[in-house]
């Protein structure tokens, strides 16, 4: 293939970088279907008229071995080389390889839609656990920290100690001289 503009170590970081995304088993040489299709998103190669998310799916089938569930850096190239005639129409195939190399190149997996922690003054106030009352008050210790299983349960004494007990001597030698 020509390099063009683009060049191919680029694209391999790329592939690289989006191989792992998600998956800490990950190498990153090679890559499952979902971070194909995610890479393909996330770069605009998916632009929802020409190329949708089941031609994406449908090319990753095609180039991918029958039995494996993951395409090698060789297998992704030949993916991209069927994807990029359709999502650039009317250009030749090698310019349309070349601008589908040119969106992906220095590219990195995106994050979008993560969820972030709240900081609000309602919810500071609704989690400070000094302020709590009555029952609730008895689950956390003076810091604030949660006592776990004993702040929510009466838990029995099982030690054997009987604190009402009042006798002089053992058990034992009241029970034998009565």
């Amino acid at each position: 293939m020509a390099e063009g503009t683009v060049s191919m170590a680029e694209v391999e970081t790329s592939f690289q970088k989006f191989a792992v995304h998600g998956d800490t088993k990950a190498t990153g040489k090679e890559m499952n279907g979902k971070n194909f299709a995610k890479m393909c998103k996330d770069c605009h190669i998916i632009d929802g008229k020409n190329v949708t998310t089941t031609d994406v799916d449908i090319v990753f089938s095609k180039v991918k071995a029958k039995s494996a569930r993951v395409i090698t850096f060789e297998q992704f190239n030949q993916a991209l080389t069927e994807l990029a005639p359709k999502r650039f129409k009317g250009k030749g195939k090698e310019e349309a390889v070349q601008q589908v190399y040119a969106l992906i190149a220095g590219k990195d997996p995106a994050n979008a839609g993560v969820t972030k922690v709240a900081k609000a003054a309602a919810v500071d106030r609704l989690t400070d656990s000094s302020k709590y009352t009555g029952s609730h008050k008895e689950r956390f210790d003076d810091s604030g920290k949660g006592k776990g299983k004993a702040g929510r349960e009466d838990i029995p004494d099982t030690s054997g100690y009987v604190a009402a007990y009042k006798g002089s001597g053992s058990y034992e030698e009241k029970v034998k001289n009565p």
